[in-house]
């Protein structure tokens, strides 16, 4: 089974980000301070590239388990990947419609500065994941 890549490291948040794209310097410490707050959990790097709050562990019916943090998101030089537990309820859904200007994959939502955003949308989607983080893995 292979091992997952992205583990917690020792590496500075505040170093990591003052050292991303000039132009996302400023959203992502308003990012920091918005998961902090709603995860009641510091920043951690997660690898080389994802700040992260909180962890918990999971396995899958396939048998590959490890652990993740709950909610994070990356300063990529593209736009920011936020990470979330995938959006599948209908109230998750109906959130994401009316978070702002974003594009979704399979584990992430991808936008490009946060006044894209919808802040008030992205905070009840950040509590639902971390709700439904709990229900799934404790």
């Amino acid at each position: 089974m292979a091992e997952n890549k992205t583990k917690p490291t020792e590496i500075s948040v505040n170093e990591f980000i003052r050292n991303s794209d000039p132009k996302k310097i400023d959203d992502s410490f308003e990012l920091v301070k918005i998961m902090q707050k709603l995860s009641g959990e510091p920043a951690k790097m997660w690898g080389a590239s994802i700040v992260g709050f909180g962890s918990y562990d999971y396995q899958y019916k396939s048998g590959h388990s490890g652990t993740m943090c709950k909610i994070g998101f990356s300063p990529r030089k593209t736009g920011f990947s936020l990470y979330i537990l995938n959006c599948e309820s209908e109230n998750q859904i109906n959130l994401v419609k009316e978070l702002g200007k974003i594009k979704m994959g399979k584990a992430c939502i991808y936008f490009n500065k946060l006044s894209d955003l919808n802040l008030e949308i992205l905070e009840k989607l950040i509590l639902e994941s971390l709700e439904e983080t709990k229900k799934m893995w404790g």
